[in-house]
């Protein structure tokens, strides 16, 4: 099928097959390697991107759901080829263990703060609870979570 779909603010115009994944069209098509493939389920949460302002699982979203879509990825998220906000806190305050989990955390994360601008510890769990951290950063987390809340709302 073709598929006519927006990722990061870039049109894209793909032939692809209507079942074929989206974490798979961010690597693979689109060389967009900072959505990961954990469990290929739907459980770990680190494929997680925005699809028209909601936070999805790429690895449980096909071609045939794309067609006129707003697609936001990690590498969206970089503000003037800097790191955003968000991303500098998960840095600063030490929530990048070996890695793997904090793309799907981040998004996760944006997608929570786009609806609630500063949100509550409470808030912020559930908003995470999908996304898992086999290296048990879930404080430092939180953590950033809160900050980057408190940095973008100082920000305005």
């Amino acid at each position: 099928m073709q598929l006519n779909f927006t990722v990061n603010g870039h049109v894209h115009t793909l032939d692809v097959p209507p079942n074929l994944r989206l974490v798979d069209i961010l690597r693979q098509n689109l060389d967009l390697t900072g959505c990961k493939e954990g469990c290929g389920e739907g459980e770990c949460g680190a494929c997680t991107i925005l699809l028209n302002g909601k936070a999805v699982l790429a690895c449980l979203t096909v071609a045939a759901q794309l067609e006129g879509a707003e697609i936001i990825t990690i590498e969206g998220l970089m503000e003037n080829g800097e790191p955003s906000i968000l991303q500098r806190a998960f840095a600063e305050e030490n929530a990048v263990q070996c890695g793997y989990c904090i793309p799907g955390m981040i998004m996760s994360a944006y997608a929570l703060l786009l609806e609630s601008p500063d949100p509550s510890e409470d808030e912020i769990r559930i908003a995470l609870a999908g996304n898992l951290c086999r290296c048990s950063g879930y404080h430092q987390i939180i953590s950033a979570v809160k900050r980057a809340a408190k940095e973008m709302g100082e920000s305005k």
